[in-house]
C-alpha cells in the first residue's frame, strides 16, 4: 500500500493516460496472485472445493470464481446454525486465508472463502474495485440458494473488510457483518503513511470508500483491530466504526497485527459474537 503513493507521484508526471493509472493502481492495491503462505495448504486440504459460475455484467464476459467450503458439523443438525462468507484482503489468495477460515469455523460457522477474479484459481483478469464487489455479490447469492434459512454472515479482513461493507450495505438478507483490520477508504490509508501529506488524494481512481457505506447497513456490524497493526492503522478501523450508525461494536486486540489478530484475539471474538450477533 506504502508503494500506492510513489506509483500516484510517477503516474501523474509521466503518464498521459488515466486507463494506465488505472491500471496500475490495480494492480499495487489489489496485488493479484495465486500465491499463499504458512500452513494455509495444509487447511485448504480439508476443505471442499467450490466453483462458482456467473456472467459478468461489468465486463460482459464469462467469470469463473474458485472457493473454499468448510461446512460446521452443527450445519445438519442446528436449523439455526450459521453460515459465513469469508472474503480475503490483498496478496494472497484465498489458500492463504484458510487458516483464518478454519477460525471461523472453530467458533461456529460453516465457512466459504472465495478468491476474487485475478487470484488463484479463479478467472484471470485484473481485479478492480467493481469486479470484486460483483464477485463477492455472486458468492454471497450462492450461499443464500444453497441455505436460504440459515443466518448468514459477512467477514471481510484487510481490503476484504471494504468490498464486506459494499456487499452488506446492498443486500437485506444478512444476519450481520464482521470486518478486521479494514479502513474508511484508500484515500485515508494513503493519508496515513509518511508521505500523506502530498495531494495524491484525487489521483486515486480505486477509492474503497466503506465510510461513506457503512450507514447503510441494517445488521450488527462487529469492527476487530489489532493495537499493533501497522498496514492499516487502527484509527482508520476506529474511523469506518464511529461512521456506522446500527448495532455496534469494536474490538481492540492488543498485540493484535495485521496478520494475527484473528488467532490473538479468538477470546474477544467469541465474547462479542455471543454478545452482539448472539452466537454461542
Amino acid at each position: 500500500m506504502k508503494r500506492l503513493i510513489a506509483l500516484l507521484l510517477l503516474s501523474a508526471a509521466v503518464l498521459a493516460g488515466c486507463a494506465s493509472l488505472d491500471e496500475r493502481q490495480r494492480v499495487w492495491i489489489f496485488q493479484p496472485s495465486d500465491r499463499s503462505w504458512g500452513r494455509g495448504e495444509d487447511i485448504a486440504a480439508r476443505m471442499q472445493e467450490v466453483w462458482i459460475d456467473f456472467s459478468s455484467r461489468e465486463n460482459g464476459e464469462p467469470a469463473r470464481l474458485h472457493g473454499l467450503w468448510s461446512p460446521h458439523e452443527r450445519l445438519e443438525q442446528d436449523p439455526k446454525a450459521p453460515v459465513l462468507l469469508y472474503l480475503h484482503g490483498a496478496r494472497f489468495n484465498v489458500v492463504g486465508s484458510a487458516f483464518r477460515a478454519q477460525r471461523m469455523q472453530e467458533l461456529g460457522f460453516s465457512v466459504l472463502a472465495i478468491d476474487y477474479r485475478g487470484f488463484g484459481k479463479s478467472t484471470h483478469t485484473l481485479p478492480s474495485e467493481a469486479l470484486a464487489y460483483e464477485d463477492a455479490r455472486a458468492a454471497w447469492e450462492w450461499l443464500a440458494r444453497r441455505y436460504p434459512d440459515r443466518p448468514r454472515y459477512i467477514f471481510g479482513h484487510s481490503l476484504g473488510g471494504a468490498i464486506a461493507i459494499e456487499l452488506a450495505s446492498q443486500v437485506d438478507d444478512e444476519a450481520g457483518t464482521l470486518v478486521e483490520g479494514t479502513f474508511s477508504s484508500i484515500p485515508d490509508v494513503v493519508s496515513s503513511y509518511k508521505w500523506g501529506w502530498l495531494p495524491v488524494g484525487p489521483l486515486i481512481t480505486q477509492r474503497f470508500e466503506a465510510i461513506d457505506r457503512v450507514a447503510r447497513i441494517g445488521s450488527p456490524l462487529l469492527v476487530v483491530h489489532g493495537s499493533e497493526d501497522r498496514t492499516i492503522a487502527p484509527e482508520l478501523g476506529r474511523k469506518l466504526f464511529e461512521a456506522a450508525t446500527g448495532p455496534k461494536r469494536f474490538e481492540l486486540v492488543e498485540g493484535g497485527s495485521h496478520h494475527n489478530t484473528n488467532a490473538v484475539g479468538q477470546s474477544q471474538y467469541r465474547t462479542a459474537l455471543a454478545e452482539l450477533f448472539g452466537l454461542r
